[in-house]
Parts: structure tokens; C-alpha cells; sequence
């Protein structure tokens, strides 16, 4: 399925990034992230999937219960893991599930709502392409190695690129 290839690709591409940076530079805070590292958004991305495959297994997706790992923000290796470890167990049958969180800041109630997987892997998916888009910009502060032409970039928008280049 395209959904599975494509996050092993946005995977494969932040794997990359992460390998051309040290500890420090995946762990320094960005200015231009309002003091989030590289590290920090890496973690953001793995948790979600962390809640959606453990939601899977129980039938409610709850992105609010991520575990907010430090270790996953300071150790790149563990995150590179973690990528790996959520790469080859995101092939699923599409079951229908409740999502269930907090949306605002100002209420304690939890919205229940209903989804299914295939619609949160493509949330999921256009999320971690996000982060990386925000990593992209913080990589420029870090003054590092370029990234791919296409990290952090829609494939829509490639698509798009491309047609207007022709």
C-alpha cells in the first residue's frame, strides 16, 4: 500500500538527517523552533505513531497519552530504533477506531470521535512530514550538511514542482 511506503520514506529521509548530525546538533535548541531541537520533533513524530499503534491494539487512539521520552529527543540512535521499530509494525487490516482527546486548552472533557487506522496513518504521515519541515528550518541554523531536496516537502507539492518545471 502507498500509505506504508510513504512513511518508510519520510522514515528513510529523517534516519538520514539524524545520521549526519551529532548528539549535540540533534539535541540543541533552535531559535528559530522557539527552543525545540531536532531531537524534540523526532520524538513528537515517533510518540504519535506509539499512540496509534497502541491504540490500535485496544481500539482508542489517544495522541494525549504520549510518554514524552527525553531519551528519544537525546539519543539519535534510540530514535533511529524506534523509526525502525514503527516502520515494520504499521501493516495493519483498516478497523475502525475511536479517537479520543482534549482539544481545548480552557476544558478538561475528552472528545470522542470515530476514525479508522488507514486515516490516522495519512494523519500521521502528513504530520511527521510537517516536523520535518520544521526540522528542515532548524537544520539551517544548525549550519549542517544539506538535506534532500524533497525532506519536509508535500509529495503533493513535488508533484506540483515537478509539473510546473515541465
Amino acid at each position: 500500500m502507498q500509505l506504508y511506503s510513504a512513511i518508510r520514506t519520510s522514515f528513510q529521509q529523517l534516519n538520514e538527517v539524524i545520521d549526519h548530525l551529532t548528539v549535540e546538533q540533534y539535541q540543541t535548541p533552535s531559535e528559530n523552533l522557539s527552543g525545540s531541537s531536532v531531537g524534540q520533533h523526532t520524538r513528537h513524530i515517533i510518540e504519535l505513531f506509539q499512540c496509534l499503534l497502541a491504540g490500535y491494539a485496544n481500539g482508542t487512539v489517544c495522541y494525549d497519552d504520549r510518554k514524552r521520552d527525553v531519551r528519544i529527543e537525546t539519543d539519535p540512535l534510540f530514535a533511529k530504533q524506534l523509526l525502525a521499530d514503527i516502520a515494520s509494525s504499521i501493516e495493519h487490516e483498516n478497523i475502525e477506531l475511536q479517537l479520543a482527546g482534549v482539544y481545548d486548552e480552557t476544558s478538561t472533557e475528552k472528545l470522542h470521535l470515530t476514525t479508522n487506522y488507514n486515516r490516522e496513518l495519512l494523519y500521521n504521515l502528513e504530520h511527521t512530514v510537517h516536523h520535518m519541515a520544521l526540522i528542515r528550518v532548524g537544520l539551517k541554523e544548525l549550519k549542517t550538511e544539506p538535506v534532500g531536496e524533497h525532506f519536509g516537502i508535500a509529495s503533493s507539492t513535488i508533484r506540483h514542482r515537478e509539473q510546473c518545471a515541465q
